[in-house]
Order: structure tokens, then sequence, then C-alpha cells
């Protein structure tokens, strides 16, 4: 039985992946902001000092609490984005540093934003980082759980695609329009979306905990197959057996949502999990269709 804590536990990957772990008989701590309910869970301030004994003792420590990216980015939003990943990642590895018992690993969330918008080429996780707001942030993300390793600590960043789950994130958005008919694509749809079923999210989180697979560094979780968005959106429209006639222009997309389109419904990222799939890791849903055929049904 492993001991495991979790920030972000409440979130969409966060539950499944507390839930996953406690079905196989780990024991699993939270970490949350409000006022403790339960035994196993113990109260933080994400931008505030950690007390070292929080983080001594546990076999993992899973950091994937973050503000949310999906409003439009003001000057103070992006803050509190870069705040709550960066200094939040600073913080629990100073603890981790001080800690009579540290963690034997770190496994940190970060996302497919560190490659910026680049078009036809397909990205590994030896590809260099790109440019942009998301980009920057996913690079001190990174940069901050990089000093855990001075005590023995091994990292993992896990470059986090599109999730889907009915339960939230983009395709939970993008439902309702679908289903009344009022879905299409975005922009020219030549842009690459690399997605991931919430399943396999949780289940590579899992495959990287296993101290015997030894992934450290930048691992892509993503599927094997990422799609244009012309593909996405006529196997979504299938899945629920609607038409998609619409689109939304690229500079509709823009004028709505600044520069969270350009950066993230826009920008094209063709990302593949080299490292998963190296170290042997077999999706459940390797194909969108069938993924979302199962999400929606």
């Amino acid at each position: 039985m492993a001991k495991v804590l979790i920030s972000g536990a409440s979130g969409l990957i966060g539950s499944a992946l507390a839930r996953a772990l406690a079905d196989r008989g780990d024991a699993v701590t939270r970490l949350v902001r409000r006022r403790p309910a339960r035994p196993n869970e113990v109260q933080w301030d994400a931008l505030r000092e950690v007390a070292p004994d929080v983080v001594s003792g546990f076999d993992a420590v899973v950091h994937l609490a973050g503000e949310n990216i999906a409003e439009r980015w003001t000057p103070e939003q992006k803050r509190r984005i870069r705040e709550s990943r960066v200094v939040s990642t600073q913080n629990l590895v100073r603890a981790m540093l001080q800690a009579a018992k540290p963690p034997q690993s770190f496994i940190c969330a970060s996302a497919t934003g560190y490659y910026g918008d680049r078009g036809e080429e397909i990205l590994t996780e030896e590809s260099r980082s790109g440019s942009g707001f998301l980009a920057e942030v996913c690079r001190e993300w990174e940069a901050a759980a990089e000093p855990a390793a001075q005590v023995g600590i091994r990292i993992a960043n896990l470059r986090l695609g599109i999730v889907l789950s009915v339960d939230g994130g983009a395709l939970k958005q993008m439902l309702l329009p679908f289903r009344l008919g009022l879905g299409g694509r975005i922009g020219n749809a030549r842009q690459w979306w690399s997605w991931i079923h919430i399943e396999d999210a949780v289940g590579t989180i899992l495959h990287v905990l296993n101290q015997r697979v030894e992934i450290r560094g930048p691992v892509n979780v993503v599927s094997p197959n990422p799609v244009t968005n012309a593909e996405f959106t006529k196997a979504l429209a299938r899945a629920l057996k609607r038409p998609a006639l619409f689109r939304v222009p690229a500079f509709a997309a823009r004028l709505a949502f600044g520069e969270l389109a350009r950066e993230g419904m826009l920008a094209s990222a063709r990302v593949v999990p080299k490292k998963l799939v190296e170290s042997g890791f077999e999706f459940r849903y390797g194909e969108l269709s069938a993924a979302l055929k199962c999400l929606v049904k």
C-alpha cells in the first residue's frame, strides 16, 4: 500500500485519481483549502509556506492544483494562473527539502502549452519549448519542481493535453452546443489538438507513480493519435449524431477570448506520448472516435 499526498484532489483529474488510488488500496491524503472535514484531509494555502511535516512520510506527492485557464486572460487572471502553479510548486518543494522523510516521488502537473503553437511539427518530450504566456508558465512550473532532486526525489512533469471527460474541461463545455446542432470548426480547423480520455489520464499517472517504471522528467500525457480541430469536430458530431455546420472564425474567437483563443483554441500542438509508449503503457482509448463514443453514450 502506497501513501500518496494529492493537491487539486477535488479537480477533474485529482478526484478521479484519488478514487483510483483508493480503489486499489492506497492511502490517499488530500490537500484542501477549506477546513478539513475528514481525517485524510490537510488544510493548506498554495501561496503560503508549507510546513515540512505536511509532505513528510509519503511515498509520492502528486501536485495537480492550479487556477482554471479557461477564462479570458486579464492581467489579474494571468497572475493567478502563474502563481497558482509556480508559487505553489515552489512552496511544496521547499517543504520537501526540509522534511524529515521526503517523498520518493514528486509528480507535478504541467501542460502541452509548453510547446506553444507549432503547426505540423510532431512534438516529443525532447522538443524545445515554444513562445507565449502558457509556454512561459509551463517552463517556470517545471523549473520550480527541479530542486526536489537535491534530496533524491524522483521528479516527473505531466505535460497534460486536452483531458476528455463529461464531468468537466473542454468537452463538457462543447457538449451543449453540439447537442443543439450549433457546434462546428474553429478558425481554419487545421490546428492539431492533443487529447486524452480521462481514464487514460489517470492510468498514466498511476503508471508514472510505479517506481519500477522509473519515468523521470517531462511526460506527454496525451493519446498517441492527436487530431486536427476539423477531425475532432467531425468525430464529436458523429458520436452525438448531430450536424456540425457552424464555424467560429478565428477573428471571432480572438474577439471573444483574446489571448486564450490564440494560445488555446487556435494554437496547433501535435504532441505524441513517446515516453509512455516506450515504457509500455497501454492506452484504453487511443482513438478519438472510441473515446468520444464511450464518453457521450
